[in-house]
């Protein structure tokens, strides 16, 4: 747990936390970081896979609804909690590296991108009506997460736009805490899948307004007036 790399408040307190767990048993059991980073990649995919698939199933009743979204947040979960744990596994036995990093992000992608996919099927498949840019919008926004997070790691990141840490605003920032996201999407996959077309707008407003805001931070600190040039003599 020291050797955590943050997140929001759900992240530190839960996947984290778990996290650390994981990376012990895993250090006993002499596994790399990147096996982790594998195990999230699979787990994280079969629970969106099996959403996609079986969603139209849940639709018509015939496969219980609380069932699938339940048992997908589970596995969503583990395999955040690898996600975490790969991190801190690297940094104690000091395996960390721009190998391990690199796969990491790609399989972030991955996994990111399998989860946008059955919460889209889960919304078509309950709600037909969905438009298809809405849709088309939340995967493009949901990609911001993703983004911000590969720029938190370099050094030309900004700032957060929040840097206080009381509990108030960090209450507030869960709204981009992944695992506290992932949460949310799975209890309404599970309970109420008919008003996922609206848990896909609500993100779609949280990240599409992050990013103006991020924009329009950087553009400050960047300056949009040149300074004045001084000529040598």
């Amino acid at each position: 747990m020291a050797r955590h790399r943050g997140g929001g408040l759900f992240t530190e307190t839960v996947n984290q936390r778990v996290g650390s767990y994981l990376a012990v048993a895993a250090h006993r059991l002499r596994l790399a970081p990147s096996a982790l980073t594998l195990i999230n990649l699979v787990l994280g995919l079969a629970a969106s896979v099996a959403v996609v698939m079986l969603a139209p199933a849940a639709a018509r009743g015939d496969v219980p609804a609380w069932a699938l979204g339940l048992g997908a947040l589970l596995l969503w979960q583990l395999a955040y909690s690898l996600d975490c744990s790969d991190g801190q596994l690297a940094r104690v036995t000091g395996m960390a590296g721009p190998a391990g990093a690199r796969v990491d992000i790609l399989c972030d992608v991955a996994v990111q991108i399998s989860l946008v996919a059955a919460i889209s099927a889960t919304a078509l498949a309950h709600a037909p009506e969905t438009p298809i840019w809405l849709v088309a919008v939340f995967a493009g926004t949901w990609m911001i997460n993703l983004v911000t997070s590969v720029l938190a790691s370099s050094n030309t990141a900004s700032a957060s736009l929040m840097t206080s840490t009381s509990l108030p605003v960090r209450v507030v920032k869960l709204v981009r805490d992944y695992g506290a996201v992932v949460t949310v999407c799975g209890v309404v996959i599970a309970f109420v899948p008919g008003l996922t077309p609206w848990l896909m707008a609500a993100f779609t407003a949280v990240n599409g307004l992050f990013l103006l805001a991020s924009i329009g931070q950087s553009a400050r600190k960047a300056g949009l007036v040149a300074p004045p040039h001084h000529p040598e003599a």
